[in-house]
Parts: C-alpha cells; sequence; structure tokens
C-alpha cells in the first residue's frame, strides 16, 4: 500500500540546515494498523504530511496507490489527498459556521456535488461514528470527542483506503481518548483501511499490528508488546 525509499526532511534554519530525519525506509502493508511514535519534535508530523502529499521529502521517495509522490504537481498531490487518504488531526478544525454534517460533507462538496447529493452519504457516516442525531449541531455546541468524531467522519467520507492521524486523541480526557481510539480501531477493520497513528499514547500504540519509533533522526521498528499496557 505505502513504500518509502530513504526519506530525508531538511528544514533551513538560519545559516544552516537542520535535518529533521534522513534515510527512512519502511514498507505498509494493506489493511495494516500502524503506530508511529517518538519524543515532540522528532518529525512524527512532518512524515505523515509527507505521506499524504501536503509536503514534500528533501529527498527520498514515496510510492502510494501505484504514485510517486515527490513526482507529483499541486494539483495532482490536492486530487491524491481528497481521493486516496483521509487525515485527522489533534485539533479537530471544524469550520464554526456548518453544521455537523455540512462539515463531514465538506470534501464531497468540494468536488462539486450537490447539497442534495452528499446529504445522505453525511448522515450515514455520522451514524457510522454514532453521532446520527447530532447533524444539525455546531462544532462550538459539540463535546471534544464528539468533535473529533466529526473530523473522523469528514475524513472517511470520500472512500480513502489510507487513514493518516496526527496525535488524534491528544486533546482528550482519558476516557474520551479511549472511546475515540476504539472508534478508529473498528472503522479501520470494518472499513478495511490502511491506517498510520502518530501517537504518544504507548498502550494505543501497543494495540496496533506494527509500531514505528522514530529518535534522532532514524527510524526503528519496535514490538508492539514491548510497550507499556
Amino acid at each position: 500500500m505505502l513504500r518509502v525509499e530513504g526519506l530525508k526532511k531538511v528544514f533551513r534554519s538560519g545559516e544552516s540546515d537542520l535535518v529533521l530525519f534522513e534515510n527512512l525506509s519502511f514498507d505498509v502493508k494493506r489493511g495494516e494498523m500502524l503506530a508511529i511514535v517518538g519524543e515532540s519534535g522528532a518529525g512524527k508530523s512532518t512524515l505523515l504530511h509527507i505521506l499524504s502529499a501536503l509536503d514534500r521529502a528533501s529527498a527520498g521517495d514515496v510510492y502510494c496507490a501505484h504514485l510517486r509522490l515527490n513526482s507529483l504537481s499541486h494539483d495532482e498531490a490536492a486530487n491524491f489527498r481528497n481521493r486516496e487518504t483521509g487525515f485527522v488531526w489533534q485539533f479537530h478544525y471544524l469550520l464554526p459556521e456548518f453544521t455537523a454534517a455540512e462539515n463531514v460533507a465538506m470534501p464531497l462538496l468540494l468536488r462539486g456535488q450537490t447539497w442534495q447529493q452528499v446529504e445522505p452519504e453525511a448522515s450515514r457516516w455520522l451514524r457510522e461514528v454514532g453521532l446520527e442525531q447530532r447533524a444539525h449541531h455546531r462544532s462550538g455546541e459539540l463535546s471534544g470527542g464528539e468533535q473529533q468524531r466529526v473530523a473522523l467522519a469528514r475524513a472517511l467520507i470520500t472512500g480513502p483506503k489510507l487513514l493518516l492521524a496526527d496525535e488524534p486523541t491528544g486533546d482528550l480526557d482519558g476516557q474520551t481518548a479511549e472511546a475515540v481510539f476504539a472508534l478508529i480501531a473498528r472503522l479501520h477493520r470494518e472499513h478495511q483501511l490502511t491506517s498510520l497513528i502518530a501517537t504518544h499514547n504507548l498502550s494505543f500504540a501497543r494495540r496496533c499490528h506494527r509500531v514505528l519509533r522514530l529518535q534522532r533522526g532514524r527510524m526503528e521498528e519496535i514490538p508492539p508488546e514491548s510497550l507499556p499496557g
């Protein structure tokens, strides 16, 4: 599903270059749920941005859905994101002036589909995340956990095969975080997703199929069972 070869990311810092990471190579098989762990600033978010064509690597290649991401034009990258990937952030980024249903439908509306066309699909996805009764509430009327569930439905309404989640439970209390992670795991199974989750929560990472640790610019695979439960 995903192949990463010799990935490197360099940022310009004043008069010098800051190498965030280099020579990252790994594969992700279709259907895997993979956790990416590491300290803050290790480059987990940047790596997810590159894997979803939101950013470009300084060197190396990423292959996904038969595409070489570094070779995509701006418009091709936008089309790849809209059709092949779903992204969930630590913060939900819901549009406050729109209802939950309208937020979920937004990726399809941006394709030029009408509200009449997309409303049934938005309702179906709100039902998938347990929020069908909150369809007409605006984001400010939802709890943090509900907002993240709406964001998850929005990420998946386009039918992507690849889900990328950047600290999706980082802003939630323990009980709510557990519920959101359990929901992600269920949707991963039921919709046969390939999921990459950057997380500080080692208990959640332990429940993934594989764990990659990003540390001091290098990546190593570690057994999930070696993490605290």
